[in-house]
């Protein structure tokens, strides 16, 4: 069970609340998808998942472990948790396989194996020994989804994955990474301010508002029924049009 429950949580910056007694579970081989507006604290919940930030008040648990509560911090290399940064973040100086490979336990007989697979599995196997800068931004992104899955972590975090990319390339990317998610039963957590990643790749919507989860559920749910006016607005927003949304909608569930 990779379950993880964030339990009341509380964050801010100086006087100013960013997450305001929060709570959010994610179900094991589940995508969540967080989305709203600028400033709502997407990326800080996810920082605080992570360990790379301590909340104010409240607890995560992971499994049947506590990793963070007030009297209690599991550094970020110890929670099993793997993130996937909007700048990629790869070593320059290793290649592609290097890359994947680094960090992982075992034999290097084992190492190699569980690399090459993902990199069979994300289609980029014929760069094993390329640079980095010697390949596509898409491909570098590939790469960088296949660094975060191969120890296995128990929970994967998604910052914008996808946000780099040209139209074309987002769109094919975002349907091989879903399906690699599911076959690989990871659960996941996305931030993403774009909606059309969040209908594509996730199970779950989570539409933030003020610190706060204002509404949670499969996408469909959440797009034919917002619970107010300001999340159908953010719909809206978008596109100017729901009928947009719904279109989108029908044609993934072909």
């Amino acid at each position: 069970m990779n379950n993880l429950v964030v339990q009341s949580v509380s964050h801010s910056y100086s006087d100013k609340k960013i997450l305001d007694d929060l709570s959010l579970e994610l179900i094991d081989g589940e995508i969540t998808c967080l989305i709203g507006e600028s400033g709502t604290g997407k990326t800080t919940l996810l920082r605080i998942i992570a360990g790379l930030e301590r909340q104010i008040s409240g607890e995560l648990i992971l499994g049947n472990e506590v990793i963070s509560n007030d009297s209690l911090f599991k550094d970020a290399n110890k929670r099993d948790i793997g993130l996937v940064l909007q700048e990629r973040a790869l070593f320059p100086h290793l290649k592609v396989i290097e890359n994947i490979s680094f960090g992982l336990e075992g034999t290097k007989k084992d190492r190699i194996k569980r690399s090459k697979e993902l990199m069979e599995t994300f289609k980029i196997l014929q760069y094993e020994n390329s640079y980095p800068h010697e390949i596509s931004s898409g491909e570098q992104q590939r790469v960088a989804l296949a660094r975060a899955l191969a120890p296995s972590p128990k929970v994967l975090l998604m910052d914008e994955p996808f946000s780099a990319l040209d139209r074309a390339l987002k769109f094919s990317l975002r349907m091989d990474t879903r399906k690699i998610l599911k076959s690989e039963k990871i659960t996941v957590l996305m931030v993403s301010h774009d909606y059309n990643d969040a209908l594509v790749v996730a199970d779950k919507l989570a539409i933030m508002s003020e610190g706060k989860i204002a509404q949670i559920g499969p996408p469909k749910e959440v797009v034919l029924n917002p619970i107010n006016k300001e999340i159908k607005k953010q719909f809206v927003c978008e596109t100017g049009d729901m009928l947009y949304w719904k279109s989108i909608l029908e044609e993934e569930s072909q």
